[in-house]
């Protein structure tokens, strides 16, 4: 890219007081203050007008100013096409006001920057906010629009504001090229609606049997609900989430989820209990806590944890791999009961106890009973309050049911440690410590990553299984992927730099050994392992997300966090890589689809001033699978090159700052209304 904001060419905004419009004096569009003069030469050539306002505080003001104001091919177009005006509107807000209620009343999205298209008489016809310079992700690239405007103004000026609808129809076609696959928001939602039409109406999850936790599509869902606001997908995530939370799959004991159910109610479970599957279910009950606070997903989540540190911990507080299926040669022998033994040991409050979990005389799998609560959905879990009677008498008797159970013969416990799948659990336990308010969750992940970054690092590159003092390297690029999850999990729940440190690092290393240039993505394996036939490099997901899909959203938060751009190039190049090539497989690659979704939508947001921890704290209280949260108490706080040490001086005090889509709302002054700042930009 030829980029020329140098010091030897200067534009008129040299003469401005703004700080703002001082920042855009070197660059090589012919730029303009709004005055008369710049409407005047606006008659004079029969040019439209192209209003670019923005802040100084403004992130995405300044990577739409990077890539196309500074860039001499794109100058080039608009000096040529308008007459460009620069506006401050911290200094101007009559213009600002004007522009960004026209902005709504065609139907788009406000925030800035804001990029308005206007007669020369100054009248609005058409505009948005960020423009990328290229295509990318279903958004046309900013020249693309510019030559596109331009020609309606031209060719059929009497007609402009009645061709706004043909304008859009023409962009859209700019922006997915002839021969280039391209996935963006349109494609996302109507994978959504696919995956919901797929959905169990009754039970929850895919139709049909067996039945899989399969958390990457659950999210799917809950992410289109986010994005359009169609309760339709909530209600399909909810219904999902509380079978499986009251079916058999659960250990409604010991707490706990196993594999899969070999029915399509979730009753009989494979009852295999995997690491990897309740990390990804702890975080998204921790997400769906944040939006309904359901009791019921509050109480699996505690109690999963409590299995975690009960049964799965080892004596180094990292988290084991896999509890067995069978025990004594019999698949599930430990979890089912009989009536008679029910009653042996909860003698009179035994029958309370059996219509409550279904146990019966017959039992519901092969004469036994798999405790489970579906026959009493739905229910008002809002009401089941701790101090309730019921509640709380069931409780007891859960426990006594658990003391008797811990004397059986235990299903035997798979005791290695794996980077990857502890670092699932780990950004997990950091992810619903803050949505639940548990410091005891954060400090079981702290004492994991420990162990992993002491015990299974090597010269800084990560190892993939330990057990019994042996480590077994190199590691995987999934190991890269969710350690660096963990570590920025880490870093928003605690904001403590050593975090986000230990991320960049690991990602340094996954980009060296395992880069993938074909598609952009990564390798499974390292340039020096052991030589195979063949270099792994699936895209598609298995019962974990895929590595690559992973790291995209790793990068996209590492973007945010250290405030180097680099990260969210690549994150792009990825996803637009591995999307290319899954066109005839989209729900192979749900946790892709769900990377980019954070690409586009996620909020950004940079608390600042002595009292960043505050709004950090409210920032937090939001879904972790749509933010990224910066603490930036101090200027000091920051490299040097970070863009946030703008936002620090931009307010007197503390403020956040929330970005959504590309787009910037004002500081936030109050941590209380951070929530309402990010819905209304969203």
């Amino acid at each position: 890219m030829a980029s020329a904001s140098n010091a030897t060419h200067s534009n008129r905004l040299a003469a401005a007081t703004s700080p703002y419009l001082l920042q855009h004096r070197h660059n090589p569009v012919d730029w303009w203050q709004w005055g008369p003069d710049a409407l005047a030469e606006a008659k004079r050539s029969n040019r439209p007008v192209l209003l670019s306002v923005g802040y100084a505080a403004c992130h995405w003001c300044h990577v739409m100013a990077h890539e196309s104001f500074e860039d001499e091919a794109t100058a080039r177009v608009m000096n040529e096409l308008f007459v460009n005006i620069k506006v401050d509107r911290e200094e101007r807000p009559d213009i600002d006001q004007i522009y960004m209620n026209a902005l709504h009343l065609l139907g788009e999205q406000g925030g800035w920057p804001l990029t308005m298209f206007l007669t020369p008489a100054g009248e609005p016809v058409w505009g948005g906010t960020y423009f990328p310079k290229e295509a990318k992700f279903g958004r046309p690239a900013f020249t693309d629009i510019l030559r596109e405007v331009s020609r309606l103004f031209r060719e059929e000026p009497a007609k402009i504001e009645q061709n706004r609808a043909a304008l859009l129809a023409r962009l859209a076609d700019t922006a997915r090229p002839a021969g280039k696959v391209t996935i963006g928001l349109k494609e996302l939602d109507g994978a959504a609606r696919q995956l919901g039409n797929a959905f169990d109406s009754v039970h929850g999850g895919l139709r049909g049997a067996p039945k899989f936790p399969q958390a990457s599509l659950f999210e799917m869902l809950w992410r289109a609900g986010e994005r359009s606001g169609d309760e339709r997908f909530f209600e399909l995530f909810d219904l999902t989430l509380t079978r499986i939370a009251e079916g058999g799959i659960y250990d409604h004991l010991g707490g706990g989820f196993a594999r899969y159910s070999v029915d399509e109610r979730w009753l009989v479970p494979h009852f295999e209990k995997m690491l990897y599957d309740n990390a990804q279910l702890l975080a998204l009950y921790a997400a769906a806590w944040t939006r309904s606070k359901n009791l019921l997903y509050r109480a699996r989540a505690s109690e999963t944890v409590g299995w975690l540190q009960r049964e799965m911990t080892n004596e180094y507080k990292a988290f084991c791999s896999s509890l067995d299926a069978d025990s004594e040669g019999e698949e599930g022998k430990f979890y089912v009961w009989s009536l008679a033994e029910i009653r042996d040991i909860l003698g009179p409050d035994a029958d309370y106890f059996a219509a409550q979990y279904d146990v019966t005389a017959e039992g519901n799998f092969e004469g036994h009973n798999i405790l489970n609560r579906l026959k009493h959905l739905p229910r008002t879990t809002e009401d089941d309050a701790a101090g309730d009677p019921d509640e709380a008498r069931l409780a007891m008797l859960r426990g006594k049911l658990l003391n008797e159970r811990e004397k059986r013969i235990r299903p035997g416990l798979d005791d290695k440690i794996l980077a990857d799948w502890n670092g699932l659990m780990i950004a997990a336990l950091a992810q619903s410590a803050t949505a639940f308010d548990e410091p005891g969750w954060l400090v079981m992940a702290r004492h994991a990553f420990d162990f992993v970054a002491t015990h299974m690092t090597r010269n800084g590159r990560l190892g993939h299984s330990w057990r019994a003092g042996q480590l077994l390297l190199p590691g995987l690029a999934s190991d890269y992927a969710c350690m660096v999850k963990a570590a920025l999990a880490l870093n928003e729940a605690t904001g403590e730099r050593a975090y986000l440190d230990r991320a960049v690092a690991w990602q340094q290393a996954l980009n060296r050994h395992y880069a993938n240039p074909a598609n952009g993505g990564y390798f499974l394996t390292a340039d020096d392992a052991e030589g195979l036939i063949v270099r792994p490099s699936a895209t598609s997901d298995d019962a974990t997300p895929n590595p690559n899909a992973v790291t995209a959203e790793n990068l996209v938060r590492l973007a945010v966090l250290t405030g180097d751009d680099q990260w969210r190039t690549r994150a792009d190049a990825l996803l637009e890589g591995i999307l290319a090539g899954a066109t005839q497989n989209l729900f192979g690659h749900v946790a892709t689809l769900n990377a980019l979704d954070f690409r586009l939508c996620a909020a950004e947001i940079v608390c600042t001033g002595p009292d960043a921890e505050s709004f950090a704290r409210e920032a937090l209280k939001l879904p972790h699978l749509s933010r990224i949260v910066l603490r930036a108490p101090s200027a000091d706080a920051l490299p040097p090159s970070h863009p946030a040490r703008d936002k620090v001086g931009a307010v007197n005090g503390s403020a956040a700052f929330v970005c959504v889509g590309e787009r910037c709302s004002l500081p936030v002054t109050e941590p209380g209304k951070i929530a309402e700042a990010v819905r209304g930009m969203s």
